[in-house]
């Protein structure tokens, strides 16, 4: 039996439910010590590994080293939509020195809040200037600059600055700026280096480029995730249906399509640094789109469709391909559980019966489950699951996962964001932290990039008023001095 979790959490039933409005400080429990932590590494003999990982690791060192891409810079401009943005701000993590345009206003984006809650924005501590938080995430290490594109002075404007830069990033809709004079192909005369990347829904071109109405085309989430069969993909498992399509569909919970066209078109843009520095010597365009970035990755459903005509229908938290593989609710939330193999498969049923003792009966006493391929029949699917959630009925989730583990299973509860938060293990490298901004301290997650011996990825700085950047990136950048700035703004340009 392997022993019980090597750092002990409290019960999180106890705050279940709580409905006080205060905002408790963070983090409300400390993360755990190294003392606490060096046993662990002892026990699993690998103190001199995890004790070098730590020293090289840390999240805590970054800062002191090199960023990998310094010396790049990037401009991005786009309107409403976060690919571009996210793909700004992995640039910016990295090291590049990143520019956003937004139009005069600002981008709209800046007031999308929860709810329309203006009380859910973020307001700057000097300038009492507001913003929403989507904004602020997503522009990560990121100089913000106003321009009117759509004026001769903000297209010429725009057009130095895009002479001086290694990856321009468009969001905006298909078309636009090659309309305005100042895309791809007007570019590439003045910049032949330039690394060019348009990050939309659909695509530029094909017969549904210009699908959506002249409003729509600023969207992306959730026209490409339902182009693509993967809202169709997600929602819970009924009855079975006509033609077995499953229960309703259900969009994501996050902006999923432009997260990753975001990562996609940061990792073509690497692709085409790495083969302008390297062996042609010239920038190129690359064009990625939110729908077909995440029919990359609907697992086989293509390819199963294109076997025998399939369509595969909606499972909810079940894998069709597992059994057990699967969330299910219990006492206090609900319990991710896996037995994908036959010893696995198992161990469940004899952690199980030892309280619910039909289990074992009704589940290995059952012929038809004695094979693995046929457990993953619909009706051994709803058979399986609804007995393992007759168990987790009664348990809560610390509870499930201290017996579960105890047969070397796969078990972890479904937490809450509060519990992500306060997870020991997440506090401690840590995943989660405070960074200090202009709107104050905020609660972020750091960069899966952060973790690297030589150049990690990291946050400096989140979100800028409207134009903060003016002055300093166009002087920079274009050789412009405080007077033509000015000069431009007056016009309503900048």
């Amino acid at each position: 039996m392997p022993e019980k979790r090597d750092i002990e959490i409290n019960s999180r039933a106890d705050t279940i439910g709580l409905m006080d409005m205060d905002v408790r400080p963070f983090p409300v429990t400390q993360p755990p010590t190294y003392d606490q932590v060096k046993p662990i590494y002892e026990r699993r003999k690998a103190l001199e590994f995890c004790d070098w990982a730590e020293n090289n690791l840390r999240f805590e060192k970054r800062y002191g080293k090199d960023e990998a891409l310094a010396g790049y810079r990037v401009l991005d401009i786009g309107l409403w939509r976060l690919g571009h943005k996210f793909c700004a701000s992995l640039f910016g993590e990295a090291g590049a020195e990143v520019v956003s345009v937004e139009p005069p206003g600002g981008d709209p984006l800046r007031k999308l809040t929860p709810f329309g809650r203006e009380e859910y924005l973020l307001q700057n501590q000097e300038t009492g200037e507001k913003c929403g938080m989507e904004f602020v995430n997503e522009t990560v290490n990121t100089h913000c600059v106003t321009l009117d594109v759509e004026t001769p002075e903000g297209q010429k404007l725009f057009t130095d600055m895009a002479k001086n830069v290694d990856v321009l990033i468009d969001g905006m809709p298909p078309g636009y700026m090659d309309n305005l004079g100042i895309g791809y192909r007007q570019l590439k005369a003045l910049n032949p280096r330039l690394v060019y990347v348009w990050i939309g829904m659909l695509g530029q071109w094909g017969p549904w480029k210009d699908k959506q109405s002249k409003f729509g085309q600023w969207q992306v989430e959730p026209f490409a995730s339902a182009a693509n069969s993967w809202v169709h993909n997600t929602g819970l498992a009924q009855d079975l249906l006509p033609r077995g399509k499953g229960g309703d569909p259900t969009r994501s919970g996050i902006w999923l399509a432009d997260y990753v066209a975001g990562g996609q078109g940061f990792l073509n843009a690497q692709a085409a640094l790495y083969w302008r520095d390297e062996l042609g010597g010239t920038g190129q365009m690359v064009e990625v789109t939110g729908a077909e970035t995440l029919m990359d990755i609907i697992d086989f459903d293509i390819t199963w469709y294109g076997f025998n005509g399939s369509i595969k229908a909606r499972s909810g938290g079940w894998d069709p391909n597992l059994n057990q593989y699967a969330w299910n609710p219990c006492k206090d939330g609900y319990m991710m559980i896996g037995g994908q193999t036959d010893k696995l498969w198992y161990n469940i049923g004899f952690c199980l019966e030892r309280e619910f003792t039909q289990f074992g009966r009704l589940i290995h006493e059952d012929p038809f489950l004695k094979e693995m391929g046929a457990r993953n029949a619909l009706h051994a699917l709803i058979k399986t699951y609804s007995l393992t959630t007759r168990w987790l009925r009664d348990v809560n989730r610390v509870e499930a996962e201290t017996k579960l583990l105890e047969y070397q299973l796969a078990a972890g509860p479904v937490l809450y964001i509060d519990e992500v938060c306060e997870f020991p293990h997440f506090k401690y490298r840590p995943w989660i932290y405070v960074h200090e901004t202009d709107y104050g301290p905020l609660l972020i997650a750091s960069s899966p990039a952060s973790y690297q011996v030589r150049a990690p990825f990291r946050c400096k700085w989140m979100g800028r008023d409207v134009g903060y950047d003016n002055y300093e990136i166009f002087l920079k950048w274009t050789g412009m001095g405080q007077t033509a700035v000015n000069e431009l703004k007056q016009k309503g340009v900048v």
